[in-house]
């Protein structure tokens, strides 16, 4: 089973970490990724550039609006958090508890999420409300 591992940070985190503790930090995610993609568990996957490159395209009625930068939501009565999406990888993988076993074995700070990857899209890939809609 393929999960995608999300890598989150706080927007700005790389760029404010000393040079040294960064290049230490890249060194160790290095090693770690090469380790695992060797082993054929990790099987893609990318450094994003900072959030600020973004340019985010949103479409809903047929209309589409155009924004330089991330987009930042927050909903309900806490605090609002700027983190962004910083990378991602490919995991290949057994099974979920194998997945969170790999990602607890990060070797950095960072905020990691797992999803499965839909192979081939069908109705039952659909949120069941969506898919009780379309059927």
């Amino acid at each position: 089973m393929k999960y995608v591992m999300l890598i989150v940070d706080e927007v700005g985190y790389w760029e404010k970490l000393p040079e040294d503790k960064r290049t230490e930090a890249f060194d160790r995610i290095g090693q770690w990724w090469g380790e695992l993609s060797q082993k054929g568990t990790i099987v893609g996957g990318h450094q994003l550039q900072p959030a600020h490159t973004a340019t985010t395209v949103k479409v809903h009625g047929g209309k589409a609006d155009v924004a330089n930068g991330p987009i930042f939501i927050s909903a309900g009565p806490f605090s609002e958090s700027k983190e962004a999406v910083g990378g991602y990888g490919i995991l290949d993988v057994a099974n979920l508890d194998e997945a969170i076993a790999i990602v607890k074995s990060w070797p950095g700070d960072a905020k990691l999420e797992l999803r499965p990857i839909v192979e081939s899209a069908s109705m039952e890939n659909l949120p069941s409300a969506q898919a009780a809609a379309r059927r």
